[in-house]
């Protein structure tokens, strides 16, 4: 592997991660030693530097992580309002019912129950207010789980999570085609009010 296919790996496994990972993880990932991913990414903060990116590396309690450089936060700010007004996807509902059934869960589990990446509609989801933090579970890696905010309740119209349709009987089959309906009964919206009020 040359340096630019190494520089490369390092950025896309930490693009696609989407929150701090450690050099282990990054290590273990790529099949990169640890020695040789930090200075990968030393070289990849350099060449956004040098051409002046939008993008630069935080490094945060040993972890690293892409992120948007803070004079572009108000285009960012505006950019995911717009995203907020529009309706939920089929991925974002499925998410939203495996979450508010089985809560508070991880996007590991997310991902296995829809065979499929969901990193980046959880993380819609909680900018959008709807999904927040519950803490990290004691495991490997200290994943964090999620769980619905009183945002969530209010977007439905319901007072409490037990108010939420039971499931149907065909095991594993979960209702996000209800909460598809109760979202159109409701015309969701997501006013700029409510942004981060539950995370």
């Amino acid at each position: 592997m040359t340096v630019t296919e190494g520089v490369a790996a390092i950025e896309a496994i930490m693009f696609a991660y989407g929150e701090p990972i450690t050099i282990e993880k990054l290590s273990e990932a790529s099949g990169i030693e640890e020695e040789t991913a930090v200075k990968l990414i030393d070289t990849l903060e350099r060449q956004y530097n040098v051409r002046e990116s939008g993008l630069r590396i935080l490094r945060i309690n040993g972890a690293f992580q892409i992120a948007a450089r803070s004079e572009f936060s108000d285009s960012i700010k505006k950019a995911l309002e717009t995203r907020k007004q529009q309706p939920l996807s089929q991925a974002a509902m499925e998410t939203l019912a495996i979450v508010a059934y089985n809560q508070p869960v991880t996007n590991g589990f997310v991902e296995q129950v829809r065979g499929i990446d969901s990193s980046s509609v959880v993380r819609s989801l909680v900018e959008r207010g709807l999904l927040e933090e519950a803490g990290r579970l004691d495991l490997p890696g200290r994943p964090i789980s999620y769980k619905t905010t009183d945002n969530f309740l209010r977007c439905f119209g319901l007072t409490s999570i037990e108010e939420l349709p039971p499931l149907p009987d065909r095991e594993g089959q979960l209702d996000f085609d209800e909460l598809e309906k109760m979202e159109q009964e409701k015309e969701l919206e997501y006013p700029a009010s409510t942004q981060g009020e539950d995370n």
